[in-house]
């Protein structure tokens, strides 16, 4: 059966409307409902933020300063004598008692100066028998007029010189003794050894420039730290005491931070204070004391004093808090109507993981705890309000 071609013409013409026109009626919906909603449907919900309020409480803060430490006793072990090393009785790092031996030199030369001494002590001495044996024969014979009174005077004198030939050669046996015994050198402290430059068979000379090594004592141990002008000033005006001694005597213990980051176990005292300022650095040099029984330290480590410094009331806020923007430190402060204010604060100090504010923040003020990232200025929240004084502790 076949239709005419305006027929056929026809119902593709309705079929192609029968596909618009449903097509048409939703996207006339769509756009109804969206205009109502931008005539004023209702906004999503404020989102839920944690927030706290800003405290006063006490809190310390610590100072690090670079420190050096030395035994407390350092002894450069250097000859008296000149010869050849003939022995070396301790290792480099050893531990030696006072007395006990370290080095021995060959004492050859010294022995032999000891022989002659010997040899002038024993012709001194025949010297002397004989003088004496003279002023004893001339003695009658002045007596009974046989001699005049100046040959016994004559003995008199050599008998004296005799004499003092005698003394000074027991001088020299002294002398010669004593060389002796430098060439065996011992420890005069208790205490580590440090480098032994020399070796069996080396020449040592009493002009060496270099130490046979140096001899620590190191059961107490100084460590030497330099603070500036500003610091040491702030320092001394938060000490209490009419002078320098006594405001040493007040100080609390010092902690030392070894050089893997780690606290020493035990705590130390500052003991001196350098009696001026270096022109080149503008620091001064200060020396603390801290007890080795380990043996732990030794000289030549390195670490950090840390001074405890006691804040009372300060406003403080915690790190968390807090957002870095530029080199400068904010805060969103919840304002009227629970709308965010960005605030810069100013920071004093650190203790532990809470900011010591010095401007920007007051004592009551609420602030945004936690999630900053995804708040911006005026900002409407829900504040869910969190136990500021435990988060403090906390930190």
């Amino acid at each position: 059966m076949s239709f005419p071609s305006n027929l056929k013409n026809n119902t593709r013409y309705f079929l192609l409307l029968s596909l618009l026109i449903p097509a048409l009626i939703l996207s006339s919906c769509g756009s109804k409902a969206g205009q109502e909603q931008a005539a004023g449907g209702t906004p999503p919900p404020a989102p839920e933020i944690p927030v706290i309020t800003v405290l006063e409480q006490s809190a310390i803060t610590f100072n690090e300063y670079s420190a050096a430490i030395e035994g407390k006793v350092n002894v450069d072990i250097r000859p008296q004598v000149d010869g050849y090393l003939d022995k070396i009785f301790v290792d480099e790092g050893a531990y030696v008692k006072a007395g006990q031996p370290l080095f021995k030199i060959n004492d050859r030369v010294y022995q032999e100066q000891l022989n002659t001494a010997n040899a002038a002590m024993e012709a001194a001495k025949a010297n002397l028998r004989n003088a004496q044996i003279e002023v004893n024969k001339i003695k009658p014979l002045v007596q009974n007029k046989v001699v005049s009174e100046v040959q016994l005077s004559t003995a008199e004198a050599n008998y004296s010189q005799a004499q003092a030939a005698v003394s000074q050669a027991k001088s020299t046996i002294a002398s010669a003794k004593i060389n002796i015994g430098f060439t065996l050198i011992k420890a005069p402290i208790s205490g580590f050894i440090g480098k032994i430059p020399k070796r069996v068979g080396n020449l040592i000379s009493k002009g060496d420039p270099e130490p046979m090594t140096t001899l620590s004592d190191t059961k107490e141990v100084y460590a030497y730290f330099a603070m500036s002008e500003p610091a040491f000033l702030q320092f001394n005006a938060q000490v209490k005491g009419a002078n320098m001694a006594e405001k040493l005597k007040k100080l609390p213990p010092v902690s030392l931070i070894l050089a893997d980051g780690t606290t020493y176990p035990h705590k130390g005292r500052i003991q001196i204070v350098d009696g001026q300022f270096d022109k080149n650095t503008g620091s001064i040099s200060l020396r603390a004391i801290f007890p080795n029984p380990q043996g732990l330290l030794r000289s030549g480590n390195t670490g950090k004093i840390r001074l405890e410094e006691q804040h009372e009331q300060v406003v403080m806020v915690p790190k968390a808090a807090t957002m870095d923007v530029q080199d400068k430190i904010f805060v969103y402060l919840v304002g009227p109507k629970n709308k965010l204010e960005r605030r810069a604060i100013t920071i004093s100090g650190k203790s532990g993981n809470n900011y010591l504010i010095e401007d920007g923040l007051k004592k009551g003020e609420t602030i945004v705890y936690s999630g900053l990232d995804g708040l911006a200025e005026e900002a409407e929240i829900k504040p869910k309000p969190l136990n500021a004084d435990s988060i403090y502790r906390a930190q």
